[in-house]
């Protein structure tokens, strides 16, 4: 094992606690807004530590009560799990036979490749007039559906781009050995391909959940009252006059685990899939 001096392994440890702090920082002064009294909140100076916890706000958040905010709460809820999944599923469909093609054409399909991509470079306002006009024409506006299929035409090429690199790594010798037992394209991709690109299926799914769980733009604008996601059912929060920062904040505590805890139970096969590929050559 390589040693390491004290002066390097002092600078090692001392970046990682500054990245750390910078990056745990507002998740915590989230958290303790989301527990703070709206005195606390408002008083100048302002007070890092609540005197008291209050914890109303979690009840109230997950309120059943007609016409609560709870109600629009689990609604949004329910509506960014469900644009969410249908955006990561669909796009790993969609990524998975794309990505093997392009990587087995042995660069051949690779200026196609360059080209999807390219798309996914456009900035949003590049693309949201002439999708407001397909959606507008086909009558499907405040759609949750709609706002999948949005986000599936945006996630297919990154999750098309970020799968072809691993399946690069996968011996195409393999699978020829295979077709000439017998073996059937779809039983190649099901029985060896897939099951030994796994790690990079995980983590290109869950990097497709994370991009449509927090996308905003097109939400805020394809949505309406019922199909509307937690982004925006956020940001209306503090769209008012007199805005709860507490309330805000336990909303976007509560908006944070789903994927926190997808994160925390798939960190393993999210740390293989982005440091190697789909075996060691």
């Amino acid at each position: 094992m390589e040693r390491r001096s004290l002066p390097f392994s002092i600078f090692i440890y001392a970046s990682a606690l500054i990245l750390g702090i910078f990056v745990l920082a507002p998740l915590v002064w989230l958290l303790i807004m989301s527990i703070s009294d709206t005195n606390d909140l408002t008083t100048l100076p302002l007070r890092w530590l609540p005197q008291k916890l209050d914890l109303h706000r979690y009840g109230e958040i997950v309120s059943l009560a007609e016409n609560s905010v709870g109600i629009a709460f689990l609604s949004a809820l329910k509506n960014s799990l469900a644009v969410a999944l249908i955006a990561s599923l669909g796009a790993l469909a969609v990524a998975i036979p794309a990505a093997w093609s392009v990587s087995r054409a042995h660069g051949r399909l690779n200026f196609s490749l360059y080209v999807v991509v390219a798309t996914y470079m456009l900035p949003p306002v590049a693309l949201v007039v002439p999708m407001y006009f397909a959606l507008s024409a086909m009558g499907a506006l405040n759609s949750v559906f709609s706002l999948a299929i949005v986000y599936l035409s945006i996630l297919a090429p990154f999750t098309t781009w970020l799968l072809k690199s691993n399946f690069d790594h996968v011996p195409a010798e393999i699978e020829q050995a295979a077709m000439i037992d017998g073996a059937r394209l779809d039983q190649i991709l099901r029985r060896i391909t897939l099951p030994l690109a796994r790690p990079a299926l995980t983590t290109a799914g869950l990097f497709a959940f994370l991009l449509a769980w927090d996308e905003f733009f097109y939400a805020l604008l394809f949505t309406a009252k019922d199909s509307k996601t937690l982004p925006v059912f956020i940001a209306d929060l503090a769209g008012g006059r007199v805005a709860d920062y507490g309330l805000i904040a336990t909303a976007g505590v509560m908006a944070s685990l789903p994927p926190v805890l997808i994160g925390f139970f798939l960190q393993k096969s999210l740390v293989s899939g982005l440091t190697a590929g789909g075996v060691k050559g």
